[in-house]
């Protein structure tokens, strides 16, 4: 898949203000510091698409982008770190969940993991709840070039293996690397099949 053309919709602070699902939706998530927003930019060729910030959980509400026309790329705000009051993140958290259960649009979402860390106790909570509420997603671990590939892939099984207490399966894996340029024609790609499944 080859992206040409990108355009902001809008932003949404609730299902309700959510933009007319006329296209699929892939919805991407994580932590606030795995490294979203530079993924975004990347995937996308735009480097101002997605804010890049050194403060973590700058998204603050659900981004909607136009890819050619066919399908809407979705910046979910991050879990967790965030500077926030606990009431403000207690909202984004009801909001985020209520998109990914009740959006018909949404076609896959992407959970984002940082490669660097062995399974973190809030990237396995969201799993969890991801599989608990049968929310199709595929895991991406961010940040390949971090580390040796003996360390990345020793956290990524150990992640996967985390996963089997919970869930029958392991879900679609994909791992990238910004600055490496690692990844991209593999999660477009993915995307792709998956309208084209959809027809």
């Amino acid at each position: 898949m080859k992206i040409q053309n990108v355009k902001f919709i809008k932003s949404a602070e609730s299902l309700a203000d959510c933009p007319a699902g006329a296209l699929a939706e892939f919805a991407f998530i994580g932590r606030s510091n795995v490294g979203k927003s530079s993924l975004i930019n990347w995937l996308t060729n735009q480097n101002g698409l997605a804010r890049v910030s050194k403060t973590p959980g700058r998204t603050r509400e659900i981004n909607f982008f136009s890819i050619d026309d066919s399908w809407s790329l979705v910046d979910l705000p991050g879990y967790g770190f965030a500077k926030v009051s606990k009431a403000q993140q207690q909202r984004f958290n009801e909001f985020v969940s209520d998109y990914l259960l009740n959006r018909t649009s949404l076609l896959g979402t992407f959970q984002l993991v940082d490669s660097r860390h062995a399974p973190q106790k809030i990237d396995l909570e969201f799993t969890t709840w991801l599989v608990e509420s049968e929310i199709p997603f595929a895991l991406v671990f961010t940040k390949a070039d971090k580390s040796k590939s003996k360390v990345l892939e020793k956290n990524r099984s150990l992640y996967l293996g985390a996963m089997s207490k919970f869930s029958e399966g392991s879900p679609v894996v994909f791992t990238t690397s910004v600055n490496a340029r690692e990844g991209r024609k593999d999660l477009l790609d993915f995307i792709g099949k998956a309208i084209q499944a959809v027809g």
